[in-house]
């Protein structure tokens, strides 16, 4: 099929079908980088209790693998109070778990793979399918050693995610996007922002081909404070892995008319034969650009001119599942935008990144609209003061009576919890639904102080 001819359905708030088949799914999010071992460093340093992030495709793998007996291997076992409120109080069908921690997640080379215990056990797993949060060579060897095949070739994997290859060829389609230079070292990182500060920008943001969750993106210090050389400097190696990065001129209020910029997202799946959009979310982030989290619908789209604003972002959805179909790439994805409000008034859509794997929008986005097709979301991320056990934090949002069943219209639905080293929970993600964006912020208020946490980030 052509990617002219590739047929993309916009329907935000429908889920689509996903796929009908059986899948084995490798939940390493330390496998983001395709082998760029530093990225992966400055990930488990910066998120935290990283290792059990993975637990967030427990409650939506069977939406997403619609054939049922599916498997997912976790770096480390899923909280079982959690697991018995989705199957038994969400009534969702849950896989079978397997644990792989990440160390030895990184010995399945070709040579080894055989030789791991849980080799047999894959092998004899029915599923035809394996796919993971990207597909790099070690998921494509285990495949192969499997005779399995992978969702998305580890190339279609690899270019759906470089936003190098993505600002090339959105600059050839003439579609708007900041004023940006193509860095493959600190000198010529330095050259770039020495540009962009003569043509007026205070602040620049150098952008690796490949990161993940504000790991190999820098928002860089006001740039009349400091010599390009110094900021250049900044930028550690490992965001060379790929090639070149990017380096742009950060957009902000006061700067080249503009006088107000926001930050959705769509959600998109590209299948074999079609695309589908399926929701609008409006992206929470930290001053450094990082995600803290999402809601949906974004609350200006039901003001003046929000419905010209919904289908300017579902024609870039368009496009950019479009692209990642040409790439190679199939399963979930997430574009991310700007919206950039001009002193004139007119508002520009900008694609900003697209993110080629289950994302922090994934997750919430289709167990909102599993329970709540028309619905509002928000995710938040909570950190505990106060660690407690995955039982005694369900209590404690069902004595509140906040906890989300689906014979409620709103509630607390968690998602996923992060764990210490004591095996009690010191973080989790959290979804709330209800009929309006301000329903769910108040849940998310409620449960904040009732659980005595703090938000943070993705």
């Amino acid at each position: 099929m052509s990617n002219a001819s590739f047929p993309v359905i916009a329907a935000p708030g429908k889920l689509p079908a996903f796929w009908d088949r059986q899948a084995i799914f490798v939940a390493n999010l330390l496998g983001l980088f395709f082998g760029n071992e530093a990225g992966t460093e400055a990930l488990a340093r910066e998120v935290g209790e990283v290792d059990s992030y993975g637990g967030r495709l427990l409650p939506i793998m069977d939406l997403l693998f619609r054939g049922g007996d599916n498997l997912l291997v976790l770096e480390r076992a899923p909280d079982p109070a959690l697991g018995r409120f989705f199957s038994d109080r969400l009534g969702l069908g849950l896989p079978q778990v397997e644990v792989l921690p990440h160390h030895e997640y990184l010995t399945l080379h070709h040579d080894s793979i055989q030789r791991h215990p849980l080799f047999l056990r894959l092998q004899a797993h029915p599923a035809r399918w394996i796919d993971g949060y990207v597909t790099d060579d070690t998921l494509a060897d285990l495949a192969g050693q499997l005779g399995k095949q992978t969702v998305s070739s580890p190339a279609g994997s690899r270019r759906g995610n470089n936003k190098r290859m993505l600002h090339e060829d959105m600059e050839a389609d003439g579609l708007p996007i900041p004023p940006t230079y193509q860095a493959a070292d600190l000198g010529q990182i330095a050259r770039a922002l020495d540009d962009l500060k003569n043509r007026g920008f205070r602040r620049a943001v150098v952008k690796a081909a490949v990161g993940a969750s504000g790991i190999g993106l820098n928002k860089l210090p006001p740039l009349a404070e400091h010599e390009a050389g110094e900021l250049a400097a900044r930028i550690d190696p490992h965001f060379f892995y790929e090639g070149a990065c990017l380096v742009q001129g950060w957009l902000e209020p006061g700067v080249h008319g503009v006088r107000g910029l926001r930050s959705p997202s769509v959600q998109i799946f590209v299948g074999d034969e079609q695309a589908e959009l399926y929701d609008i979310t409006e992206q929470i982030l930290s001053d450094h650009s990082v995600h803290e989290g999402n809601e949906s619908p974004p609350p200006y789209l039901a003001e003046a001119g929000g419905d010209e604003l919904r289908r300017q972002l579902l024609a870039r959805g368009e496009w950019a599942a479009r692209w990642l179909y040409r790439q190679g790439y199939r399963g979930t994805a997430s574009a991310d935008f700007l919206l950039v409000e001009h002193d004139d008034g007119t508002t520009e859509v900008q694609i900003c990144e697209l993110n080629a794997r289950v994302t922090g929008a994934t997750y919430p986005s289709v167990l909102a609209r599993r329970f709540r097709p028309q619905g509002a979301w928000l995710l938040r991320n909570l950190r505990l003061r106060r660690p407690l056990s995955g039982a005694g934090l369900l209590e404690r949002l069902q004595r509140d009576g906040d906890l989300f069943s689906p014979d409620r219209r709103s509630g607390v639905l968690p998602v996923n919890f992060n764990f210490g080293t004591e095996g009690l929970v010191h973080k989790g993600q959290f979804l709330c639904l209800g009929d309006q964006p301000d329903e769910c912020r108040r849940l998310i208020e409620r449960a904040t102080a009732g659980l005595d946490c703090l938000a943070e980030r993705d």
